[in-house]
């Protein structure tokens, strides 16, 4: 089956013929070449179910990331992997989970046979769709019951999952991905609350622990005394035994019932204390979760200021001095830069930027409409090779980093596709000098370019 990514491609400036742009025109209008876009019939299958493997490449990492909790995957994949289950990172287990499913060998079909008996009920009950637009309207009920894993598993993989079917689901999907950002801020108003919540309870639960145990003390000194009494009257009712026995049982039935009194209420302010200690523990414990989703957000938010103050700084130098090369970019002079991935608008300013401070600055699609198989003739003459972590598929971006590695050419991954990650990223490497080294693979972090 063609690899078709799930959403629409966009359009790269290029200099090609009148044929290539009038194939453009009609993908966009619908009416791609057959070689290029599969039909209905390839995309589903009368007799079976899709298999994990059959779905498009692009589609792996969100069924994965969806349908598969990390406790599963961390049980799963270090089966089929060198991976340690206990000491690899959340992140690690995603991709190595990814790729299994790309390769479809074993580790693919445990991936398969997982998911099918986690969501045997959805695919049940999506069965009884019979063509694409009762499958689109049972994904919709599912949208708004929240009931989102076992409904796209049991989609993607339907008999009558057509690639319009998919894309609808994958694009849903994706836009419920962005509410989370807009949670994490609400979550943090609710952090601030609940901190003075926090101390308002302690403040409160230290005021009944002294008063729980100044009402103890007095217990003690009140059992002490009714003792004493009791003793007292004893040894009086020993010495006169005229006195009347009723009295000496009425006045002692009193004395029990008054500390039994106490025992009560000491027993209520007792369960008061240990509730609120337990609320207090509860709130202790939400409220570090929410501290952690605090500082997670802000060094999301130093990094993206990192970005915005590379890229101001380097148009003030450029606006101050007509002409000038800008000081962050300096490092690229005479430098080739090779390019991969981003999006039409970003590049065409990336490269008057590189060619501004004397560099070569080369773009590579990925593979959407260059031909994958450049990378080994673009690459061995390039002196830094970048590539955006938001706008490359994992199969070029595993490609891309073998022949780097094969030819020994320094490459780095960017954030995002901007111009502020790119600059940067110039300026960090200006800064530490890493610009002028080229060898193996520079310390880098393993970036899903669709789950962080």
């Amino acid at each position: 089956m063609q690899s078709v990514p799930p959403f629409r491609l966009a359009r790269t400036p290029s200099i090609e013929s009148t044929s290539a742009a009038g194939a453009y025109a009609g993908a966009q209008t619908g009416a791609a070449d057959a070689c290029c876009t599969p039909t209905d019939a390839q995309l589903r299958s009368p007799h079976r179910r899709a298999r994990l493997s059959d779905l498009d490449s692009h589609l792996h990492c969100s069924v994965i990331g969806t349908c598969l909790s990390t406790n599963e995957l961390r049980k799963l994949v270090p089966k089929f992997t060198d991976l340690d289950r206990q000491h690899a990172t959340d992140l690690e287990i995603h991709h190595a989970a990814v790729e299994l499913a790309i390769d479809g060998g074993a580790g693919a079909k445990a991936l398969q046979k997982a998911l099918d008996a986690r969501y045997s009920g959805a695919v049940r009950r999506f069965d009884s769709a019979k063509d694409p637009e009762a499958l689109l309207a049972l994904w919709k009920d599912a949208l708004k019951s929240g009931d989102i894993p076992p409904a796209y598993w049991a989609l993607m993989t339907h008999p009558e999952a057509v690639m319009s079917v998919r894309q609808a689901a994958f694009g849903d999907l994706h836009m419920l991905s962005h509410l989370v950002g807009a949670a994490n801020r609400a979550d943090i108003r609710r952090l601030v609350a609940l901190e003075e919540d926090n101390a308002a309870l302690k403040d409160k639960i230290e005021r009944q622990q002294d008063k729980l145990h100044e009402l103890t003390t007095e217990r003690d000194a009140s059992l002490r005394q009714l003792s004493a009494h009791v003793t007292e009257l004893s040894a009086k009712a020993v010495r006169k035994p005229d006195v009347s026995e009723g009295g000496l049982e009425a006045e002692v039935r009193a004395l029990r019932e008054a500390l039994a009194a106490r025992d009560e209420r000491l027993a209520i302010h007792t369960s008061r204390r240990e509730t609120a200690e337990q609320r207090a523990l509860d709130e202790q414990r939400h409220a570090q979760s929410l501290s952690q989703r605090l500082d997670d957000a802000i060094a999301m938010l130093n990094v993206v200021q990192a970005e915005c103050n590379a890229l101001e700084q380097a148009l003030v130098a450029q606006g101050s001095e007509a002409g000038s090369k800008a000081e962050e970019l300096v490092n690229l002079s005479g430098k080739r830069v090779v390019y991969v991935g981003g999006r039409p608008g970003s590049n065409a300013a990336l490269r008057q930027l590189v060619e501004s401070a004397g560099g070569d600055f080369i773009v590579h699609d990925g593979g959407i409409e260059d031909r994958k198989g450049m990378f080994a003739a673009a690459l061995p003459r390039a002196d830094i090779v970048v590539f955006p972590v938001d706008c490359i598929d994992h199969d070029s971006m595993n490609l891309l980093k073998r022949v780097c590695d094969r030819h020994q050419v320094d490459y780095h991954p960017l954030r995002t596709a901007s111009v502020a990650s790119f600059v940067e990223l110039m300026t960090r490497l200006g800064q530490s000098g890493q610009s002028g080294q080229s060898g193996n693979t520079p310390p880098t972090s393993r970036f899903c370019l669709r789950h962080g």
